[in-house]
């Protein structure tokens, strides 16, 4: 099949070249022209502009993007849309909200433009692996992209989830997960680093891939990031997100839903991004104001 792809960072270029490897025609461009190059070297067809890129594509097209949510998303869709016909396909791979999904899809349908949202899960280990693929949009147009998303999913990992913004919002369900699972496993690691067993934290995790009813692929990534840096001392405990667990907290509110470990991990991951809380300030100051209880001054 053939395929425009825009967006060549870390796993837009793997997913390139995992297309190429399953013998598609991928025509891919981005703003570094370094990266356009790459892709010509496993064997995309390079691009020097947008216009360009439809250009080498046959109708009806279909057009990938793989560039970071929010603004440049947003742009790059309205940009590839003024350039496609009737009849072509975008498709939007990123970290998309779902309510944005269902506004793009009623304003391409104007066009007769399809709109496609693949929340895609695999990160960097994708081009090995493959990436666990979750498609929202109508049937018949998945169904006609089901050769791009079968050669980038390992077997059985894609599926159609329903109509626009299903995939995302499947997605943004993930990643929530995926924080409280870190979460649980960063606490329970750092219990068992004040152990006065001194503990062999690598390998502990290690064993727990072997049988344990915690094991998954994140512990097995943990394991290795502990055999690198058992003490993990050359990191700095700033923890960013992606806003998808964010989405997933004010779903949950619009929906009466309690999500209380998820809440618990993204809050958690706000104060790492804190020098010194105002609010730890404060509770020292209160403690000190009603019972005398000591306080350290800078």
């Amino acid at each position: 099949m053939e395929l425009g792809f825009i967006g060549l960072g870390k796993m837009g270029m793997n997913m390139v070249t995992r297309l190429q490897q399953g013998k598609h025609r991928v025509v891919a461009y981005d703003r570094t022209a370094d990266l356009i190059k790459q892709a010509e070297g496993v064997g995309g067809v390079g691009a020097t502009s947008l216009e360009d890129m439809v250009s080498k594509l046959k109708a009806p097209r279909a057009v990938w993007i793989m560039v970071p949510s929010g603004a440049p998303t947003e742009e790059t869709v309205a940009k590839v849309a003024s350039l496609l016909s009737a009849g072509d396909i975008i498709i939007d791979g990123g970290n998309t909200n779902f309510h944005d999904d269902v506004r793009r899809a009623a304003e391409l349908k104007k066009k007769n433009i399809h709109y496609v949202d693949a929340g895609t899960s695999g990160g960097i280990w994708g081009l090995k692996l493959g990436y666990c693929l979750m498609v929202g949009g109508d049937k018949a147009v998945v169904d006609r992209l089901a050769p791009i998303f079968k050669t980038l999913a390992p077997e059985n990992g894609w599926a159609h989830m329903g109509g626009h913004g299903a995939g995302h919002y499947v997605k943004m369900v993930h990643n929530g997960i995926e924080y409280s699972m870190m979460q649980g496993y960063a606490e329970g690691f750092e219990l068992m680093s004040k152990s006065e067993y001194k503990l062999d934290l690598p390998r502990i995790a290690d064993l727990w891939m072997q049988g344990s009813v915690v094991r998954s692929w994140l512990l097995e990534l943990t394991a290795g990031a502990l055999k690198q840096d058992p003490k993990l001392e050359g990191l700095k405990g700033y923890v960013q997100d992606s806003g998808e667990g964010r989405w997933t907290i004010l779903d949950a509110i619009d929906k009466d839903v309690p999500v209380p470990t998820l809440t618990a991990a993204l809050f958690t991951r706000f104060r790492s991004r804190q020098e010194e809380s105002f609010a730890e300030k404060m509770l020292a100051a209160m403690r000190n104001a009603f019972g005398g209880h000591a306080v350290r001054k800078r």
